[in-house]
């Protein structure tokens, strides 16, 4: 009994015509019908009633139709399955994140990822929250960690929260410290020369949102930089600047860390990727150890 044979079989059982069974299966009918006679006379039992126009399963037809389907299945699933692991040797994922995330959540876990399926080509894009969900919509990505809420709301894409992250003000450690104690509030922003990031950066959004709702406009020593540039901007004591807790802390070297008084800024970090499409194998591993970090 030949895998084949049951396909067939099972096409001509569910089309009841074998014209159309050998369309359906991509043969030539009369290949089609030599394969069929050919598994009739392995199992000894005619499967088939072929009436004029009229094709019904014999009563060993009937028996061997649930079993045939199933063979097929768990055939369909073995080939899947294989596939599925052959993703995790080779291949590649593509992810997108903000800067300040490249350098605060994501060197840890994508050497894990790394250590664990080293045949993975990881292809990175940096870029803002905008920016990304822009090019997860065109397919140019698989992943991408953007910050909440989205700015502009895309019922097309599937979001699932990583992280809800602290941001602090970094300072140089040979000018005063802003603010009056261990912590500093947003109003103690207003006269300090902000180093601030270039248009479409969600942290800038988030920082002058902050100023704004505390009366004030705020005001830049420089501005335009990504996240490393703002950082050394800082060490030189141009100026100050708000970032995520993590980044501080990764990067904090030569800077005076400060955390926000009550009720702080954060920003919600999410994971997302298409709705209309799975993600492959490969990214589905690394979403997994992105959400259980």
């Amino acid at each position: 009994m030949q895998f084949q044979q049951l396909q067939y079989f099972v096409a001509v059982a569910e089309t009841r015509h074998f014209t159309r069974a050998a369309d359906l299966v991509h043969v030539a009918q009369p290949s089609l019908s030599q394969q069929i006679k050919a598994l009739e006379r392995e199992l000894g039992a005619d499967l088939f009633l072929r009436a004029r126009g009229n094709i019904t399963l014999t009563d060993a037809g009937e028996a061997l139709l649930p079993l045939a389907r199933r063979i097929l299945a768990d055939a369909d699933t073995a080939r899947h399955e294989v596939q599925e692991l052959a993703q995790l040797r080779s291949g590649r994922v593509r992810l997108g994140a903000t800067p300040s995330l490249c350098t605060g959540l994501l060197p840890d876990v994508l050497r894990a990822f790394h250590d664990r399926y080293p045949g993975i080509q990881l292809l990175i894009e940096e870029g803002g929250s905008h920016d990304l969900v822009r090019e997860l919509a065109r397919g140019a990505l698989d992943l991408a960690l953007v910050v909440l809420p989205l700015p502009t709301p895309s019922p097309a894409l599937t979001t699932v929260e990583v992280l809800r992250e602290d941001l602090v003000v970094v300072s140089s450690p040979d000018a005063p410290a802003p603010g009056r104690g261990r912590t500093v509030r947003i109003a103690d922003l207003e006269g300090e020369r902000l180093v601030m990031f270039r248009h479409g950066y969600d942290l800038r959004e988030l920082t002058v949102a902050a100023c704004r709702a505390e009366g004030f406009e705020p005001v830049f020593a420089v501005e335009g930089g990504e996240m490393d540039a703002v950082l050394g901007f800082v060490r030189a004591g141009l100026g100050v600047a708000v970032v995520p807790r993590m980044v501080a802390t990764r990067s904090g070297r030569g800077l005076r860390v400060t955390p926000l008084a009550r009720p702080g800024l954060h920003r919600t970090i999410a994971l997302a990727h298409r709705s209309d499409v799975a993600p492959p194998r490969a990214a589905r591993e690394l979403q997994r150890m992105l959400l259980e970090r």
